[in-house]
């Protein structure tokens, strides 16, 4: 199958030509991020490949159906940059992978939470000056602390096993309860009492209408005083606007985000030669308490080669209508 495959890096070319070796379907790469712009390069391909910062909304979506495309695969789990109604009214088939890297997204969240804690990077930086001092560089105990984890797919599952392994408390919100969670001793709160008991949150839900800015100006405002907040899921699941204000009154203490809201245009990209024009990712990168990551927490060899064959597979199953069910967004 001739596949347009956008937002090509040279590590996805890389992975999925490996793997493609035992599909054999004809591949496109494309540098730029699939949008209403660069829609007709994917003229006539029955098929398109995207990642997390390509946007088809209806506009796009419409195009690709009126140039013939029949697929849409996503190679990642979320799939809230897709128009799924109009996909659906259009005909197009969107499939997924729904789970390729969860070990290395919780172990990047812990990554976070320690080189937060234990300021790394601020250390770092002082050695490599010669200055040994370690004023400033006090770090707190993460066993014996509360833990909050907000969604207990496989992601959030795997952490809140790690957390307890270092001695901590879990506090568990999600609509759905994980039995393996439970009879870890994980426990189901309501989100206020995770918000306040918490020292350390950590997020894990899909974006979606319902958890779309869950963590807001209230949300903080119910938590403890320099608490530590993580997000290695989506950025719109924190309204960026209440981060400054919440790190200037001190009510954030610690910050570490691997996803930001306006990544879309960022993210990925070496900008190293430009001023960011995002005011508030400028602001937030000008505090010692922030670690921000280029969402990367997805990013190692288990996960690309997960992603490359579970992509292609996905692409082979739907020419032989055989999809499995679970790969599928509805």
């Amino acid at each position: 199958m001739k596949i347009a495959v956008f937002s090509s890096k040279a590590y996805d070319k890389s992975f999925l030509t490996e793997a493609n070796k035992k599909y054999k379907h004809e591949l496109v790469f494309f540098e730029p991020h699939l949008n209403a712009l660069t829609a007709k390069l994917a003229a006539e391909f029955p098929g398109v490949c995207v990642f997390v910062n390509d946007l088809l909304n209806r506009e796009v979506v419409s195009n690709l159906s009126r140039q013939g495309a029949k697929l849409i695969a996503l190679r990642c789990a979320g799939y809230n940059n897709v128009d799924l109604p109009a996909a659906k009214e259009l005909g197009l088939t969107v499939v997924r992978v729904p789970a390729y890297s969860p070990y290395g997204v919780a172990e990047h969240a812990v990554t976070l939470i320690l080189a937060l804690n234990r300021k790394i990077c601020r250390a770092y930086n002082r050695i490599r000056d010669s200055n040994f001092s370690i004023e400033g560089l006090l770090g707190f105990e993460i066993h014996g602390k509360t833990f909050g984890v907000m969604g207990t797919g496989k992601i959030g599952t795997i952490l809140s096993r790690i957390m307890q392994g270092f001695g901590c408390k879990v506090l568990a919100y999600d609509a759905q309860v994980n039995t393996e969670c439970v009879a870890m001793g994980v426990e189901y709160v309501s989100k206020e009492r995770l918000y306040a008991q918490s020292d350390i949150i950590s997020l894990h839900l899909p974006l979606m209408k319902e958890t779309h800015h869950i963590i807001n100006l209230e949300a903080l405002a119910q938590m403890k005083n320099g608490v530590m907040l993580i997000n290695t899921s989506r950025g719109g699941l924190i309204d960026s606007l209440c981060l400054v204000d919440g790190l200037k009154s001190g009510k954030i203490g610690y910050l570490g985000l691997d996803v930001y809201e306006e990544e879309e245009s960022l993210f990925f990209e070496d900008l190293s030669g430009q001023v960011i024009q995002d005011d508030i990712l400028a602001r937030l990168l000008s505090f010692p308490n922030v670690i921000i990551t280029s969402h990367q927490a997805f990013f190692t060899k288990t996960a690309l080669e997960n992603i490359a064959d579970t992509t292609l597979s996905n692409i082979t199953d739907f020419e032989k209508d055989s999809l499995k069910p679970e790969n599928v967004v509805k």
